[in-house]
């Protein structure tokens, strides 16, 4: 298969589970209707984005993401990457990959690697030491290759789903007492949540550093990242790359760009957004591009050609009722246009 063009998605389904499965704390789950009508919009949405890769996060059921493209009338045209353990119980993070692109084994990373570490005694002697022993991700990270053009090595992809900004909740612990900490439940939980989704990042960049340092392998990372373009979760994930313009070329060898930011170069105006909590928009879902992707790297593959989001249904808040989810879906599109060799 020689591609000329690749679309990468990115598609949160908002807790897809087959109907009566409990969820969190709803033991009854989606009601037969409900998940009709959750099947019945997903399945217009795929075939809407029409992308060569969809990577999706909070599934629950691999059932119900095979209804979803069956009732599409996708499924000779898909193939459906999902962990065996997605039987309703947890929350797992899955792909669908156009016929043919698939290379190789996908995997779903759970550990952190085992020789990352999160410890210092800090900058200067004023700063106290800090120790985090977080060993996992929250969802596990899901791997795997494709292959879209014949003549080029496999390009690696990463469907990410890190922490969300809700606070932890603390009333379960052993060490809780209502009458301390009762009035600082939701600072120390936002905190909480904090270092967990930062420690995940900073897991998966080692991870992505790892795969990606010294050789000019191709890596995408799309997903809900919960935290927006210029957080420091976002940083931690890209390395904060120099975006070039005009003809300067350049390009780093670890570094990611966000679609998002390739996006705003073309735009006169900025209104993305994929989610919204209390009346404010913000972008927590991404796509995230190696160099072999960057239209001013000297390592260039693929050109970006543009990236819409479907966010329209989040105006919109009763996604129980209407099968919605509650992000916007991201679809980005890339033109097979290698760098000229004058211009590298």
């Amino acid at each position: 298969m020689d591609l000329k063009t690749l679309s990468i998605a990115t598609f949160n389904l908002y807790n897809l589970n087959l109907p009566g499965l409990p969820l969190y704390t709803d033991s009854n789950g989606w009601s037969e209707q409900e998940y009709e009508r959750k099947i019945a919009w997903t399945a217009s949405q795929l075939k809407l984005i029409d992308a060569d890769v969809v990577g999706f996060q909070e599934l629950w059921h691999g059932a119900a993401l095979t209804a979803a493209v069956e009732a599409a009338g996708l499924a000779a045209d898909y193939d459906v990457v999902v962990p065996d353990n997605a039987d309703g119980k947890g929350i797992v993070c899955a792909a669908i990959v156009r016929r043919g692109l698939l290379a190789g084994e996908s995997e779903w990373i759970a550990d952190f690697p085992e020789d990352f570490v999160l410890k210092a005694k800090g900058d200067d002697p004023q700063t106290p030491q800090i120790s985090v022993n977080i060993r996992g991700f929250s969802r596990p990270v899901l791997h795997f290759a494709i292959r879209p053009r014949e003549d080029e090595p496999a390009m690696q992809m990463y469907v990410c789903h890190l922490k969300s900004k809700q606070p932890t909740r603390i009333d379960g612990e052993a060490w809780y007492e209502k009458e301390i900490y009762s009035r600082h439940a939701k600072a120390i939980g936002a905190a909480l949540s904090t270092i967990r989704r930062t420690a995940e990042a900073a897991a998966l960049r080692f991870i992505l550093t790892n795969r990606m340092k010294g050789n000019n392998t191709a890596v995408v990372v799309m997903g809900d990242i919960n935290d927006g373009q210029l957080s420091n979760t976002a940083n931690i994930l890209t390395e904060q790359p120099a975006y070039l313009v005009g003809d300067s070329v350049g390009g780093g060898d670890i570094a990611l760009y966000t679609a998002q930011t390739l996006q705003e170069y073309r735009d006169t105006r900025d209104v993305y957004y994929t989610h919204v909590f209390q009346d404010f928009r913000e972008s927590l879902d991404h796509i995230l591009v190696s160099e072999q992707l960057y239209d001013n790297s000297r390592r260039r593959r693929w050109l970006f050609d543009g990236l819409v989001v479907n966010n329209d249904h989040l105006n919109f808040g009763d996604h129980r009722a209407l099968g919605t989810n509650d992000h916007g879906i991201i679809r980005a599109v890339f033109k097979h246009r290698p760098i000229r060799d004058d211009l590298a």
